[in-house]
């Protein structure tokens, strides 16, 4: 070849495994769309009452819990309203955890796509964490319906304040911690495949170590630092006490939650973007 001849584009491998490549998913925003689109709408395709589960999933889970919980175990919920007091964690939740769930399945669910076509890949767990907020905002309509009532019938057992406000950044922060774990499970996932059935079994656990079914204020103290540990715990008590007047404010915990977040998801990225160059192989 021609030592003089020139080229005009010069294609070199991308090294910044820390990066989220925001810029580079903006390009391929349609793409996304795309993506948030069929991950809505086949989820409940050739289901019957399709987007109703929205709603009938929060509304079977808190009444089995107000039963189990509420009457059977007797597990205060500071004078809040059983309704209101599960349906309020349970919300959050759900929408942490599917975040989780889905995110961490991304290599084996789209290996097909992943193998024959080039995009950032990290269209596909941002697409997940989208389309859940979807699923969220119907289920916070319902939730916010059954508020309604109750500050209506019950006036003295609902006490919001402004600490509500802070409700989109504590879903964002939700959403970003899904979305951190979710990319490092679905990494290591590609080599170690048992870590999918860990993970359907270890959330069912974390539920617990999570103030859903109870208050903080009614962990024993010597525990309590234990059930504190979890990142979901300021993000729910916080919600919790804007939202109905109860539960643990502590921006000493919340600002604990965004460290772990943002730790989550560099660590995240940085595996995610390593794996996605060699995935092929061990998938």
């Amino acid at each position: 070849m021609n030592q003089n001849s020139h080229f005009n584009i010069v294609i070199k491998p991308k090294n910044n495994n820390f990066g989220l490549r925001i810029s580079e998913v903006w390009s391929y925003r349609d793409l996304l769309r795309m993506f948030i689109r069929r991950d809505f709408i086949t989820y409940y395709k050739q289901t019957i009452l399709g987007p109703l589960w929205f709603f009938i999933q929060p509304i079977f889970t808190t009444i089995i819990f107000m039963f189990v919980f509420g009457n059977l175990a007797g597990i205060p919920t500071d004078g809040i309203p059983k309704p209101l007091f599960y349906m309020a964690g349970i919300t959050l939740w759900n929408y942490f955890s599917d975040c989780l769930n889905k995110t961490s399945t991304v290599f084996k669910a789209n290996q097909q796509i992943f193998s024959k076509v080039y995009f950032p890949r990290l269209i596909t767990p941002l697409s997940i964490v989208i389309s859940s907020l979807i699923k969220l905002g119907i289920q916070m309509i319902l939730l916010f319906f059954l508020w309604g009532y109750f500050k209506y019938t019950m006036p003295q057992s609902v006490s919001p304040n402004l600490t509500i406000f802070l409700a989109p950044i504590l879903i964002i922060m939700l959403a970003a911690l899904g979305l951190g774990l979710g990319m490092i499970i679905s990494s290591l996932t590609t080599k170690y495949r048992d870590l999918v059935f860990l993970l359907q079994f270890g959330i069912q656990l974390l539920m617990y170590a999570t103030p859903v079914i109870y208050p903080l204020s009614e962990t024993p103290p010597k525990y309590r630092w234990l059930i504190e540990l979890n990142p979901v715990t300021p993000i729910i008590e916080t919600f919790r006490h804007g939202l109905l007047g109860q539960g643990n404010l502590s921006w000493l915990s919340l600002f604990y939650s965004l460290g772990i977040i943002i730790i989550s998801l560099l660590f995240g990225a940085y595996i995610f973007n390593k794996t996605e160059k060699t995935f092929v192989d061990t998938v």
